[in-house]
């Protein structure tokens, strides 16, 4: 069982991130059954801004990146942190909040194989990337992902970035949808449904993501639906973070 969870986590992963996709099932792990509202296909210059979304992103690193998850219950969980998509590599703070205030927090660095959270340093100053560096290896407790939405939203986040743009062609037969425009930050921004694994491409269903793409192919926000989740996971990109170094110290237990 823990087999199966952790591959309909992998595909889902794979099945947002790209048109090309290989693997069987997965749509129906991801209950993808949301209807267009309005939504229409890409346009040619649609299409290539978001096949250059993830490059742009790439481009950015180290990446600043907040996100946020409703776990149910009142329960909400805040990262904040910077992704080196040339390493894959990702660190900052994590809190968690209910009815009761503070339930917990921390800092927390992730890669592509799992994650490791530790308390901070008593004392410690700097940014928490920073702090991270002095955490102790048996400071760490570490994991691979499991399938709830914290752990799916860390691994979309550090695998969204590409060092090559997608294909565009590609992409616009994936069935990806512009459902609307948003500005963020003052700044106009296209919603655009991601793209969805083939056979689920003329099918009618949404992805279960969203991408707002600004008129550069900035990626600004990824919001990821999941099942049994009324809230979406959402992923908000702030550009580069100039100044920081991710640490050395914790990749060798995280993960």
């Amino acid at each position: 069982m823990a087999t199966q969870k952790k591959n309909r986590r992998r595909y889902a992963v794979a099945a947002a991130l790209t048109a090309v996709l290989a693997a069987a099932g997965g749509v129906t792990a991801w209950q993808v059954a949301a209807r267009e509202d309005g939504g229409r296909p890409l346009t040619t210059e649609e299409a290539s801004r978001l096949a250059l979304s993830r490059f742009t992103l790439h481009g950015t690193s180290p990446a600043a990146v907040d996100l946020t998850v409703q776990e149910g219950g009142g329960t909400t969980v805040e990262v904040h942190g910077v992704i080196d998509y040339r390493t894959r590599h990702a660190a900052g703070s994590y809190r968690v909040t209910g009815g009761r205030g503070v339930l917990d927090e921390g800092l927390v660095v992730w890669d592509a194989g799992g994650l490791g959270l530790a308390k901070a340093p008593a004392g410690a100053a700097g940014q928490p990337w920073e702090q991270a560096e002095h955490v102790p290896r048996t400071g760490w407790t570490s994991r691979p992902y499991g399938t709830d939405p914290l752990d799916a939203g860390l691994d979309l986040a550090v695998q969204l970035g590409a060092d090559r743009p997608d294909n565009p062609l590609l992409l616009a037969q994936a069935g990806p949808r512009r459902l609307g425009r948003d500005r963020i930050d003052g700044r106009d921004h296209d919603r655009i449904s991601g793209p969805r694994p083939r056979e689920a491409a003329t099918d009618g269903d949404t992805s279960p993501l969203t991408y707002w793409i600004d008129a550069d192919g900035g990626l600004r926000r990824v919001s990821m639906r999941m099942p049994g989740i009324g809230t979406p996971t959402t992923l908000d990109f702030h550009g580069q973070r100039a100044g920081a170094k991710l640490p050395e110290a914790p990749w060798a237990t995280a993960g």
